[in-house]
């Protein structure tokens, strides 16, 4: 049963990759009967590719014994499962191949980079052992999943709109988010790339409790843990210790991720000798402003209220019956409530000062880096009672 499962979802990858080429094809056509075409067999594949990774998501609950949203690999591919679900509605409404073309690349981003983390079944710790899990966590990915097709959208917008002949602010803050997505492919090749040659080695350090335990690296240590002694002969030693709060070894992950990242920016760079930005805007010329921007703000509008449900509503009872509170300062909770408030603010000035096009695209954008943020760097570096996530 993992078996078929890993597959499945190998063959879900796959097909969104085909997919988006299928996607980049109607694009590229001028005549519509071939536009229609390409996206025909664009949104057919998609489907074929979120029904296998259904059936990924089906056969590993049956193999575990639960919810496969426990861990930091079952919850992203969750999340990336729900990012093309979300897009294949939002697809049948407003029939925009292109939205295609930036989504699904990120899904596959999203799938790729959890993926790089355990894959193994384990049972679930006694804080996981509740129905809640199903609910809660669900719920929340579902959510942010619709939140980021937002982002797919402003995307497409700045791309359109953002002057590339000449260097500005907003050309490096456009340039800085597409700088981040390249770092997932970054952090994919890296940590694959080590895993083949085998690379480990063993730290015993105090953890935030004053105990001695003990982490084992995958990757050359830039960061040691706290008061860590390295125990492995010949392997590099650190150049800095972090405190016991910080997960030194993921935090070690996410610098060498930036550092593969901007050396496939530079080197994207350095072939198409123009900024990123500027060599995706052709893909774009086409596009229909004022519908990117309805896309942007429907998916706002339909995912907050499904985000609030999921991260804060049924947190908070979740953690009511398991921590008798709720609601406490974990980071995990807290840079939920800041999403939170981002996209409540987002759809006040959108409502209510008028804030539309580039302004509201950049607002999405934001949000997504928000969102990331929560997934990425408070997962993997920030220790709390969420931490299990991270595992």
């Amino acid at each position: 049963m993992v078996q078929l499962s890993s597959t499945l979802l190998y063959i879900a990858f796959v097909l969104y990759l085909v997919a988006t080429f299928f996607f980049g094809g109607a694009i590229r056509v001028k005549k519509k009967e071939g536009m229609d075409r390409w996206a025909t067999l664009g949104i057919f594949v998609t489907i074929v590719g979120f029904l296998a990774q259904l059936g990924y998501f089906i056969t590993r609950w049956i193999a575990a014994g639960h919810a496969p949203v426990s861990n930091l690999f079952e919850f992203t591919t969750f999340f990336g499962m729900m990012l093309v679900g979300a897009f294949i509605v939002i697809y049948f409404i407003y029939k925009t191949s292109l939205l295609g073309l930036f989504t699904l690349p990120i899904a596959i981003l999203v799938i790729a980079y959890a993926s790089m983390f355990p894959r193994e079944i384990s049972p679930l710790i006694p804080a996981l052992q509740s129905d809640w899990l199903h609910i809660h966590v669900t719920t929340a990915a579902v959510g942010e999943a619709i939140l980021a097709i937002s982002f797919a959208a402003g995307l497409i917008y700045l791309i359109r709109v953002v002057d590339q002949s000449k260097a500005s602010k907003r050309t490096f803050w456009l340039e800085f988010v597409l700088f981040f997505l390249i770092s997932t492919l970054g952090f994919v090749i890296v940590t694959t790339s080590f895993r083949m040659v085998g690379y480990e080695a063993t730290f015993e350090w105090i953890d935030k409790n004053g105990k001695q335990d003990e982490m084992v690296y995958h990757m050359p240590a830039l960061v040691g843990p706290h008061e860590g002694v390295l125990k492995t002969e010949g392997r590099a030693t650190p150049l800095v210790e972090m405190p016991a709060i910080i997960n030194a070894r993921k935090l070690n992950t996410v610098i060498w991720s930036l550092f593969a990242g901007l050396g496939l920016y530079g080197l994207l760079r350095l072939l198409l000798r123009k900024r990123i930005a500027a060599a995706l805007q052709p893909l774009v010329k086409n596009v229909n402003l004022d519908l990117v921007d309805e896309i942007s703000y429907r998916s706002v509008a339909i995912g907050f209220p499904v985000f609030t449900l999921g991260a804060l509503i049924f947190a908070m009872i979740w953690a009511q019956i398991a921590w008798t509170r709720f609601w406490g300062w974990d980071p995990k909770e807290v840079w939920a409530l800041i999403t939170w408030l981002f996209y409540a603010a987002f759809l006040h000035l959108r409502l209510s000062k008028g804030w539309h096009g580039e302004r509201s695209a950049w607002l999405a954008v934001i949000g997504f880096a928000i969102i990331m943020f929560n997934l990425v760097a408070v997962n993997l570096v920030i220790a709390g009672l969420h931490s299990y996530a991270g595992s």
